[in-house]
């Protein structure tokens, strides 16, 4: 191999390596589909998980469904539940990402999260369901955590963004597949009462069994390697990566652009993670902060009460609204698949903030046109689709931005408090603010959700316009310098 190796100086814990610079040049190969795969696919299930769950309410309050429980407590305390767990397990799991690595833990919330819907499944009292709810949320959390710091570690900064934002939009075919898998699931001219909703969460653990069999290929994270004291593992594994793209690609790699040099260190403690975000990074922390309320209250405004709205200004049958759903998630995933691109090209700073305050200005207009009643169902659908086809981008890169702007040592926390804050957020103001809004028949009410939703999109965007960072093509250390960095050794074009 050309490229320069990590080397760790006899009885020092100072090491020199050319690892990000290494991996930051690779080409684009099927090591990386095979991250891609591993890692990224979870967010499916989280979609059709979350879906399924909405709307299998109904079919579990009915009697002969085999569970004592009202259509209120599953999308009221269970959903809670859920929010709660999922808050707690990113946080929890996020401490221990960064402290034990980033492959231990995404093994090991995918087996939570999947243990926890297999239990699901098996509900036979109320408290057994929200038992599991909660901690199936507690294991999804922990994989936001786990998989966007391993994903960013691992692919390259060319196609860092792009890839970064599809992973976080595939979540909407989770969310179709879930829309279109309950109306079979829960015919019962094909499966009794009592069984149609459980196979709907057995489904989803055997794709999460597959998706656990290809992750086990996925390595550990170099970056994390190098700087938690195994830097010969991290030479090691990129070497192997790097021959293995050579092969594929007939070609030698060109050489790195650098060399970085750290200290090395075992752990890092919760003070020194929140002075390095809110002391070292204020501004960054404000972008982060107000990229995900702003999200999250756009994307409550409208899903908290798109059902009750098609029904209830619309005239649609109840069992028709899955068919709207699958076409609003359609929106969401197009974003981001068809847009990813141009944050690795035309840059981070303009797409944030353009995807943010656009979207927020198209629910203005829809809120505009509803309440002059100039919509139908159909076209009532299509703002919203439009809509959500930049909100979900705008969504998407406000994962991207934390995983990205901040150290190294603090990355998976930093999400998980991001994530946490987001979640919490929308499992807050959902049924606080926008659930009574849309409920109420009242078109003004409706109009008025829209508005505050589309109100915080767009002033989050105006803050992306002025705080956003310019990480488009750039090295995570360029980004955000590791906090172990020894400065006085490090090569110049690594600073």
């Amino acid at each position: 191999m050309s490229a320069p190796s990590s080397s760790v100086p006899a009885g020092t814990d100072t090491v020199t390596t050319a690892v990000p610079a290494r991996l930051d040049r690779l080409p684009w190969s099927r090591w990386h589909w095979m991250i891609v795969i591993g890692l990224g696919t979870v967010w499916i299930l989280d979609g059709l998980e979350v879906t399924i769950v909405g709307n299998v309410a109904g079919r579990l309050a009915e009697e002969g469904s085999g569970l004592d429980i009202t259509a209120a407590q599953v999308t009221g305390v269970a959903a809670a539940l859920y929010v709660a767990g999922a808050c707690s397990g990113a946080l929890f799991f996020g401490w221990l990402t960064d402290r034990y690595g980033r492959k231990k833990l995404f093994m090991i919330t995918l087996v939570v999260y999947l243990g926890a819907t297999a239990m699901t499944a098996l509900s036979f009292e109320s408290w057994w369901f929200f038992l599991f709810r909660f901690l199936t949320g507690f294991g999804i959390g922990g994989e936001y955590a786990a998989i966007n710091s391993a994903i960013d570690e691992l692919i390259p900064s060319l196609y860092r963004g792009r890839v970064d934002l599809i992973i976080n939009g595939s979540y909407w075919l989770g969310a179709i597949g879930g829309a279109l898998l309950s109306i079979v699931m829960l015919d019962t001219d094909i499966f009794p009462k009592d069984l149609g909703w459980r196979l709907s969460f057995a489904l989803g653990v055997v794709l999460g069994l597959v998706i656990l069999l290809v992750r086990r290929h996925v390595p550990e994270s170099p970056r994390w390697q190098f700087i938690h004291g195994h830097g010969e593992e991290a030479d090691a594994l990129v070497t192997s990566v790097e021959k293995e793209i050579e092969a594929e690609k007939g070609e030698k790699l060109p050489p790195p652009a650098g060399e970085i040099t750290i200290h090395q260190r075992r752990s890092i403690g919760f003070g020194t993670i929140a002075r390095t975000v809110f002391g070292r990074y204020p501004r960054r922390a404000v972008l982060g902060l107000s990229l995900f309320i702003g999200q999250a209250f756009l994307y409550n405004a409208i899903t908290f009460g798109f059902g009750t709205i098609l029904i209830t200004f619309f005239d649609v049958p109840t069992g028709s609204t899955g068919y709207y759903f699958a076409v609003i998630a359609a929106g969401n995933f197009l974003g981001p698949l068809l847009l990813g691109r141009l944050f690795d090209t035309v840059g981070r700073r303009i797409m944030i903030s353009g995807t943010y305050l656009l979207s927020g200005l198209l629910l203005f207009g829809t809120a505009w046109l509803f309440d002059r009643g100039s919509l139908s169902a159909t076209t009532m659908t299509a703002c919203w689709c439009v809509v959500l086809f930049f909100a979900s981008t705008g969504a998407s890169s406000a994962y991207l931005t934390v995983s990205e702007i901040f150290p190294m040592e603090t990355r998976a926390m930093a999400i998980a408090f991001f994530y946490a804050l987001g979640t919490a957020a929308g499992g807050i103001s959902g049924p606080l603010i926008f659930a009574e809004l849309t409920e109420s028949g009242v078109v003004g009410d409706t109009v008025l959700a829209f508005q505050i939703g589309a109100a915080l999109m767009c002033a989050a965007g105006i803050v992306a316009a002025f705080l956003a960072v310019n990480a488009e093509r750039r090295s995570l250390e360029d980004i955000a310098e590791p906090l172990s960095v020894a400065r006085e050794a490090t090569d110049p074009a690594r600073r």
